[in-house]
């Protein structure tokens, strides 16, 4: 898991280091600092000139912003807690951000990636809901708006029952750097 990705104020934050980062800086959004696993794994691994993260969670400031499944209605089919689509949807792109921080983490400068080659997303569902691709989307478009045509990726956008810690949400990524 990572920790936190933020939002920063021009005046808050120096210049950012890299290309991507000042992307990102441009949509009011930073890196954070990748966290020591609680378990046994690391947020991100290189193989050859490929980064494969580990699932990442929307960890916002080091805590989760919201927990349960994500669902249309306001209870779904059971009395557990729910998460709107369109903040699960702002949670998925809180995740690619994380995955993000986890990629730097291995390979120093984000500015190395030449390509997103696929993203895997798991959404926690409510038995009734259908649209995981829609929420996974906002993972999708934060990585095309960060990288342009390079953010373009193969995809799949999975529902299952439970998450790590009831996250609505999480997202890992595979990318291809020089």
């Amino acid at each position: 898991m990572t920790t936190p990705a933020e939002t920063t104020s021009p005046a808050e934050s120096s210049a950012p280091a890299s290309a991507v980062e000042q992307r990102l800086a441009e949509l009011g959004l930073t890196l954070p600092e990748v966290a020591a696993p609680v378990a046994a794994y690391v947020p991100a691994v290189v193989s050859g000139n490929y980064v494969y993260t580990s699932g990442q969670l929307p960890f916002i400031n080091g805590k989760l912003e919201a927990t349960g499944k994500v669902s249309p209605g306001e209870l779904g089919a059971s009395d557990e807690s729910t998460v709107d689509p369109e903040d699960a949807k702002r949670y998925a792109g809180v995740c690619a951000i994380n995955a993000l921080a986890a990629v730097k983490s291995v390979i120093g400068d984000l500015d190395r990636v030449t390509r997103i080659v696929k993203v895997v997303g798991f959404v926690s569902s409510d038995p009734t809901f259908t649209g995981q691709p829609g929420v996974i989307n906002g993972a999708s478009e934060l990585l095309g708006q960060v990288f342009g045509d390079a953010g373009v990726h193969a995809r799949s956008a999975v529902g299952v029952s439970v998450l790590p810690l009831d996250s609505p949400v999480e997202v890992e990524l595979i990318a291809e750097f020089s």
